[in-house]
């Protein structure tokens, strides 16, 4: 039997999802382990696990160096991968935001080429372009997007919201909800032809977990 290959995303979305895995008799305690490798195996099941970067997941899966990856729906958006979306987990949830000072509350969708900062700016982009049909100026960060709206580098910013309290210490707000956001399995699309029986097996044993 040959091995299916998971790609989890690095940190805590892969520690719920070994949970998930485990509570389908998945062995990942070689993946507990705290260690530099970088490939971890489960030879019962005969499944492989790789960590790697979110955002590389969808890649990864797309074309076929791993047949089934767990990430979060932010990261589906914004790479827009051809791969099966199968299962909301459930876990993991958060928010995208627009998010910025109050006093932008009431102009922000009048506002022309209005200066939006991300890390997402292919969500920010459709959000705005396509579904507020607004010109905007979209500034790509990779970290403390905070900041921008603070500086006067952009009036507002797109970003994942848990709690909302970066935001309150640094005087901002969520100024518009845009999505939801979960963690997501996702399947290769050839994978999921040659193996159907395994992989709709786990999605079933996944899809019973998250209804309970």
């Amino acid at each position: 039997m040959k091995y299916l290959t998971v790609a989890l995303a690095k940190g805590r979305l892969a520690e719920l999802a070994m949970d998930m895995f485990e509570s389908i008799d998945m062995d990942c305690s070689e993946m507990r382990e705290k260690s530099r490798k970088l490939i971890f195996t489960d030879e019962k099941n005969k499944m492989k696990f790789i960590l790697v970067k979110a955002s590389d997941v969808p890649t990864y899966v797309e074309y076929g160096a791993a047949d089934i990856g767990i990430v979060g729906k932010d990261t589906l958006l914004e790479e827009g991968r051809n791969l099966y979306e199968m299962i909301n987990l459930n876990f993991g949830k958060c928010r995208m935001c627009v998010c910025g000072k109050p006093e932008m509350k009431d102009k922000m969708f009048s506002v022309n080429n209005l200066k939006v900062a991300s890390k997402y700016p292919h969500i920010a982009e459709q959000f705005f372009r396509d579904e507020k049909g607004q010109t905007v100026k979209l500034i790509k960060l990779n970290g403390s997007v905070e900041l921008a709206p603070l500086v006067g580098l952009s009036d507002v910013i797109v970003d994942i919201v848990e709690s909302g309290k970066t935001l309150e210490e640094n005087g901002l707000e969520v100024l518009y909800e845009v999505c939801p956001l979960s963690a997501w399995f996702v399947v290769n699309r050839v994978s999921m032809k040659m193996h159907t029986e395994r992989i709709m097996s786990i999605v079933e044993g996944f899809r019973e977990r998250v209804k309970e």
